[in-house]
């Protein structure tokens, strides 16, 4: 089978499964679950052409243990990153921009963590950079445990487990495989979608903000003086 290298080729799902194999797939998924470093791996075409190769013969594992395999390394790659968030605290808001770091990632996943609470730990595993910084923000707000392990396992399942058996599925039909880098490139769009909303939302709320803000500095019309208040009253 061959795919479209999204970017260079080696975060290219098909080059890295006939390369890493099986277990550079679960390091990959444990990275980007919750390592700082991972944020730019291709999670969801991975899984994606993982399920499909399952199929296909080309992956000679059974299903059932990658699946299971996928969500035990998306648990733990959680994991880290939630223990990571205790650790480090809100000092994690005041390290300096890197090539691997941007403040602006960890302040979007801040901003998406207040707004859904803790299912955002299940949304944002549908969502790239948001899924691999939400459970660190999830340690620095100090999660009540119990609730993020509940979470966790929830979200990894749906991910994990749902976009590669998706795969697996669809593998099945012939246009998927006539169609897989149109298909692969359309997974990549659906993924950076929630972002590309939140942008123009925040835009749009930011801009918004300004135009009242400009409002409220021309303040309303000046009222009459004290003095022409008196020449109104004698007459």
């Amino acid at each position: 089978m061959n795919t479209l290298a999204l970017g260079p080729s080696w975060l290219d799902p098909d080059y890295l499964l006939n390369t890493f194999g099986l277990p550079g797939l679960l390091l990959i998924v444990f990275a980007e679950s919750g390592l700082l470093i991972g944020f730019f791996l291709p999670g969801d075409s991975l899984l994606f052409t993982t399920g499909l190769l399952v199929t296909t013969g080309q992956l000679k594992y059974p299903l059932w243990l990658v699946c299971t395999l996928i969500a035990i390394a998306a648990i733990l790659g959680d994991q880290v990153g939630y223990l990571f968030g205790r650790k480090v605290g809100p000092a994690l808001f005041k390290r300096p921009d890197s090539r691997l770091f941007k403040q602006e990632n960890v302040e979007k996943a801040h901003e998406f963590f207040e707004k859904h609470g803790p299912k955002s730990l299940v949304l944002a595993r549908f969502v790239p950079i948001v899924r691999t910084f939400t459970p660190i923000i999830a340690g620095v707000s100090r999660m009540n445990y119990r609730l993020f392990i509940t979470y966790n396992i929830v979200g990894a399942l749906l991910w994990g487990v749902g976009v590669t058996v998706l795969g697996a599925l669809l593998g099945k039909i012939a246009f998927v495989h006539q169609h897989i880098e149109k298909i692969l490139i359309l997974i990549v769009l659906l993924s950076v979608l929630p972002i590309a909303v939140e942008v123009l939302r925040a835009r749009s709320q930011s801009t918004k903000t300004d135009a009242e803000a400009r409002g409220n500095a021309s303040g309303p019309p000046a009222g009459p003086t004290s003095g022409q208040r008196r020449r109104h009253a004698k007459h």
